[in-house]
């Protein structure tokens, strides 16, 4: 199967309007569309990420108690979060066929216009569910598949409500496992993705991490595995499996991302800093309960490629 585009990030919270609003203020995202499908049991709304040309934010709400959202909620204990990734492929049967070979099912969403699916290797829990749509199809706020006509506005000094991070892209989605190079070998094997980048085994003791390219999207997908006895993807695979563990924003300016997230009382922990080929980097994390459910990192980088480099180390299983 061929993913040639991730559309959006789409995370379910219980209050639509609260979480837009967080999004817009020390995001700086933009609103573009909103909707109310009671057929399907949602409403949502559809955010710009700026500097992310085509790709998108989402923010999905149940309408109605015995919205599949809802049930998604009552089964997380009420807390939101990262619900799926949204992409595009050029046949939506041929990946359904491929899917049912590897032993997934996907589930028929909007009249069939939709898969649901998780892509992670079956055996191995759920994962991180994936909603993919064919050339031409609508998704469930009517809108055609297809990049933006008109590129995202930049960032300005302030949202809504003071200042905002400055994001200008959405870099990678990060995936927690406990073995980095099986669920390389598989996504590579499903779905062209290619590793360009990986920590050397022992460069961290409580983790090993490899980035690998969605061909065809600006969005990469980082792979996490836990290292030593007492890692913290140890913990976090034990309450919740194999998901998303974090998403990543690059911001423009360091200092007035700090003075954003000052301005809006969200406090940043693991902050680190360092020089690569004389160029300075930065990035921190912000904890779910200041985003809605999902780990956030940023990250600063002096000059492009410093911060992860982008050599093309080969895996040791080709």
């Amino acid at each position: 199967m061929q993913i040639y585009r991730i559309d959006h990030v789409a995370q379910v919270t219980p209050d639509l309007d609260q979480q837009v609003a967080l999004l817009e203020g020390l995001f700086g995202f933009r609103r573009v569309r909103s909707w109310d499908n009671p057929a399907e049991g949602v409403r949502g709304a559809r955010l710009e990420i700026p500097g992310s040309r085509g790709q998108a934010w989402e923010v999905v709400a149940p309408a109605g108690d015995d919205s599949s959202l809802q049930t998604w909620l009552d089964e997380h204990k009420g807390r939101p979060g990262l619900h799926h990734v949204g992409a595009e492929v050029p046949d939506l049967e041929a990946v359904r066929a491929e899917l049912e070979v590897r032993g997934i099912k996907p589930t028929d969403w909007a009249w069939g216009r939709w898969l649901e699916a998780s892509l992670s290797p079956p055996e191995h829990g759920t994962g991180v569910l994936w909603r993919l749509r064919g050339p031409g199809s609508l998704d469930m706020c009517g809108d055609t598949a297809g990049p933006a006509a008109e590129p995202p506005e930049p960032p300005g000094p302030s949202g809504p409500d003071g200042p905002s991070l400055g994001v200008v892209a959405l870099d990678h989605i990060c995936q927690a496992f406990h073995d980095r190079d099986v669920l390389a070998r598989w996504y590579r094997d499903l779905a062209g993705f290619v590793q360009v980048w990986r920590t050397a085994d022992a460069e961290h003791p409580d983790m090993a991490d490899l980035v690998l390219n969605i061909p065809g999207s600006t969005i990469c997908w980082e792979v996490i595995m836990p290292r030593g006895e007492d890692s913290f993807i140890d913990r976090f695979l034990e309450r919740g499996g194999p998901g998303a563990h974090h998403v990543t924003f690059e911001v423009a300016d360091w200092d007035a991302a700090l003075a954003a997230c000052e301005h809006h009382d969200v406090p940043t922990f693991d902050d680190e800093e360092g020089v690569t080929d004389g160029a300075a980097w930065r990035h921190t994390f912000v904890h779910p309960k200041h985003t809605g459910g999902i780990l956030v990192q940023l990250f600063w980088e002096e000059r492009p490629g410093v911060w992860v480099r982008s050599d093309k180390v080969p895996p040791p299983w080709t």
